[in-house]
């Protein structure tokens, strides 16, 4: 069995949930618009979820409190970062990649709602220094 397997559901519905977003209000308005449209779609399937989650940068000693902000985790698993660019570059993927390890979350989505077919500006990306709770 993959280890991504477990999330598919979750990432599925976020996907599905963006593109019902998607065809509503098409590509072209700011990450703004599209936020709150997402939470009601993913509200409507059930799903938990917290914006703007704040994100602590913990260096050595050190606390920066309150540092950055993602834009969602949904069931407390994956992170989903809201794009409205032209293209996602990688400095993207390092960007969903740091929130993963921040929050110990196992996956995350980077979902640029700025192209003419949604799935052309989805990606998943898997968190391999993820740590399961000790039981």
């Amino acid at each position: 069995m993959l280890a991504d397997v477990p999330y598919n559901k979750i990432t599925g519905a976020v996907i599905e949930s963006a593109i019902d977003v998607h065809r509503q209000i098409g590509p072209g308005l700011l990450e703004s618009s599209y936020l709150p449209c997402l939470h009601y779609e993913l509200s409507q399937r059930g799903l938990k979820f917290e914006c703007q989650r704040s994100v602590p940068i913990v260096y050595k000693d050190i606390i920066l409190a309150a540092a950055y902000r993602i834009d969602l985790l949904v069931e407390n698993e994956i992170v989903v970062e809201v794009k409205a660019v032209e293209r996602l570059l990688s400095v993207h993927d390092a960007q969903l990649l740091t929130y993963l390890r921040l929050v110990n979350a196992p996956a995350g989505l980077l979902i640029n709602f700025n192209v003419p077919k949604l799935l052309d500006g989805v990606k998943r990306i898997m968190n391999s220094k993820y740590r399961t709770a000790e039981p």
